[in-house]
Parts: structure tokens; sequence; C-alpha cells
């Protein structure tokens, strides 16, 4: 998958399903990688030996001697061990399962089936002669 060259947006709105950032510093690959950890999806890292690895990102440890993720690889049990300075390119490649559920969202839904709700009571009352 080749990767584009692209920055992380600022934005945690924006959402990052289908896109793919490079690692072209240390800052990048932290942003990359902190980003990933917070998809609720399948990411797909391109390693600096070319090997691309597509799972899910459970743990990451950047205060560790030797920062690294883990990631669940899609068919297996058990996660794998990735150091972040191995780590080349990022795709965000799955679907993003929590996109679009923020609260402002979850609010519009609750309003909206409420206001549905009251529709379809007012009717049923009409309908019964009491409105």
């Amino acid at each position: 998958m080749p990767a584009e060259n692209k920055s992380i947006p600022a934005h945690r709105d924006e959402s990052l399903q289908g896109k793919t950032f490079t690692c072209q510093s240390d800052q990048d690959r932290l942003e990359a990688i902190n980003q990933a950890f917070d998809y609720r999806g399948d990411v797909t890292l391109t390693l600096a030996s070319h090997e691309v690895l597509e799972g899910f990102v459970s743990n990451r440890v950047s205060t560790a001697k030797t920062p690294y993720l883990d990631i669940f690889l899609k068919g297996s049990d058990a996660p794998r061990r990735v150091e972040y300075s191995a780590i080349s390119a990022v795709a965000f490649s799955g679907k993003d399962h929590a996109d679009g559920k923020s609260w402002e969202a979850w609010v519009n839904k609750k309003e909206s089936e409420r206001k549905a709700e009251a529709e379809k009571i007012k009717a049923d009352l009409e309908a019964q002669g009491h409105l």
C-alpha cells in the first residue's frame, strides 16, 4: 500500500478512515501511533523493513526505554509487539467503528427519537379523539 505524504489532522472530528500517513520524523511517528491507538478500527503498519502488518492496535508504551505498540494481527489471537522506530507509515485501513459516535451525535439522535415518540403519541391521542 503506497504511503501518502500527509499530516495527521489537527481536529479529532475529522475521520482518519482510508488515510495513510508517512512517518518523516519522530514527531510524525508519535502522532500517527497515538491516533492509531485511539482509532477504533484496523490499521495497516508499514515497517522500515517493508513488512506490512494489518490489525488492531491494542496497546502502546511510549515511556519504555524502547517505545513499542502491541497490534493484534488479523487472524491472530496474540498481539505482536512492534517498536515505534520500526514504523515508517500508518494507514487507517479498517472501518472506524466509532466514527460519527461523538457526544453531539448521540444527543442529536436522542432528540430526534424523543421528537418522533412525541409525534406518535400525539397522533395516537388524536386518533382516539382526545386532542
